[in-house]
């Protein structure tokens, strides 16, 4: 009996989900230092023959998506295991990005991917506090540090300076893509690297994953019906508990628009 279970094939499993960085006051999103030690941890269970990891995110902070996307690719070197994603709604954005530290990338066929492309965005309150009869005083040292305050006139050179950080972090994010995907890309048809998103079953002509499935269904296909799969959840701890059931009500009612906002770019 013993023997029989030593034969079987084990996978390491763990699910990324929501807004990528310190979404929310108790941080509920995707961010390194909340996912670090669970993604250790299945890496470092030495009888699993691979890592799955199914991620559904709209994507959200670049800094954060290129850390955990680096800290995969780390231990799966390390440990020499290899890597497999499952897109669930949407692997979009940074969702798209961090997919990319796996050895292969699979969807459902209505999953949303892609969306390879940097945003920023705001509001313009100057003709607003004009008619309320608000003045707005801002005091700086280094004339740059109001640049894009919502309640000033909007200035061309600040602008320009987005733009170029934007074009920066744009490429970073396209090089993660051609170096993960390489010769699988396909770019005669259609622009990759535009922002756009499209379907799982385009993103799989396109060659921005590998096939079509979830992650029961094509693990079992790959290392058999009996294998095991060993999900490794992050606890909620006790006072995160305690603070989100007790904590300012309008507080988090402004959270969760401010994460559905992000979700609803892609219709969910």
């Amino acid at each position: 009996m013993l023997s029989f279970l030593k034969k079987k094939k084990i996978v390491s499993h763990i699910k990324l989900n929501g807004v990528i960085g310190n979404a929310g006051k108790f941080k509920q999103g995707i961010d390194f230092s909340g996912q670090e030690e669970l993604i250790k941890k299945a890496f470092s269970l030495k009888k699993s023959i691979c890592v799955a990891i199914s991620i559904n995110s709209p994507g959200g902070s670049p800094v954060q998506s290129h850390m955990i996307y680096n800290f995969i690719r780390n231990q799966a070197k390390k440990n020499k295991k290899k890597v497999v994603f499952f897109a669930e709604d949407v692997a979009a954005s940074g969702g798209y990005l961090i997919s990319c530290a796996g050895d292969e990338i699979y969807a459902n066929s209505s999953s949303i991917i892609g969306s390879i492309g940097v945003i920023y965005s705001s509001f313009g309150f100057t003709e607003l506090i004009k008619k309320v009869g608000i003045e707005r005083r801002v005091h700086t040292a280094g004339k740059n540090k109001s640049t894009l305050d919502p309640f000033l006139d909007e200035k061309s050179e600040d602008v320009e300076r987005l733009k170029r950080i934007q074009l920066d972090l744009h490429e970073d994010f396209i090089n993660v893509v051609e170096n993960s995907r390489g010769s699988k890309l396909q770019k005669k048809d259609i622009e990759l690297f535009s922002g756009e998103f499209w379907s799982g079953k385009k993103a799989k002509e396109l060659g921005l994953i590998d096939g079509i499935g979830d992650a029961i269904q094509i693990l079992k296909e790959k290392y058999g019906e009996d294998v095991v799969i060993k999900k490794f959840e992050k606890p909620k701890s006790w006072l995160s508990n305690k603070l989100s059931s007790s904590n300012d009500k309008l507080d988090q009612l402004a959270n969760i628009f401010d994460e559905r906002s992000i979700w609803q770019k892609y219709g969910l």
